[in-house]
């Protein structure tokens, strides 16, 4: 099976394309179009100095449980809220630090929010969610076979995928 990652402006378009119809959601290309390596905390600088209103960062349980590999990571929280998508059933107990150990004396719990309150006042919420078994790796396996991905993706997406020829094997 093929590891192979699209363009960056094909997946930039692809979220695009799956975030489109929920006007809560915006993309942008801010990454792509920096010169050299980006870092999270270099993109929540950009958008917390250009924008009033607060904003979220979404991510999945196993990179929160890697943020402290990433750059700066003690300050990430202090720019914007969070949530991090779990499977549900595992946060057994909500009010038990679920962070890494570094993280721990800047937050405390607060039962009203259901949610963790950083230093500076941002909230990190543990969003639970059902476990449904699709992952990107998935998806290209599935289209790799010319197999659909039908109702893992938006058509939308799945459609742009097949239109660009994407994932599929090279001769």
């Amino acid at each position: 099976m093929t590891e192979e990652v699209a363009e960056a402006k094909h997946r930039l378009e692809m979220v695009r394309l799956a975030t489109s119809s929920n006007p809560h959601f915006s993309s942008s290309d801010l990454e792509l179009s920096r010169p050299g390596r980006s870092f999270s905390v270099d993109t929540l600088r950009y958008f917390r100095e250009r924008h009033k209103d607060p904003f979220f960062f979404i991510l999945g349980g196993d990179a929160f449980q890697e943020i402290e590999t990433w750059k700066d990571f003690q300050i990430l929280f202090s720019l914007c809220h969070f949530i991090v998508m779990v499977q549900m059933g595992s946060q057994k107990n909500i009010s038990s630090a679920p962070f890494p150990k570094a993280l721990v004396p800047n937050f405390r719990y607060d039962p009203g929010e259901r949610a963790w309150v950083h230093l500076s006042g941002h909230l990190v919420y543990f969003k639970e969610i059902a476990f449904l078994d699709i992952s990107s790796t998935r998806v290209r396996e599935l289209i790799e076979k010319g197999e659909t991905a039908k109702y893992l993706i938006p058509a939308e997406v799945e459609a742009y995928i097949q239109n660009y020829g994407l994932y599929r094997k090279r001769p």
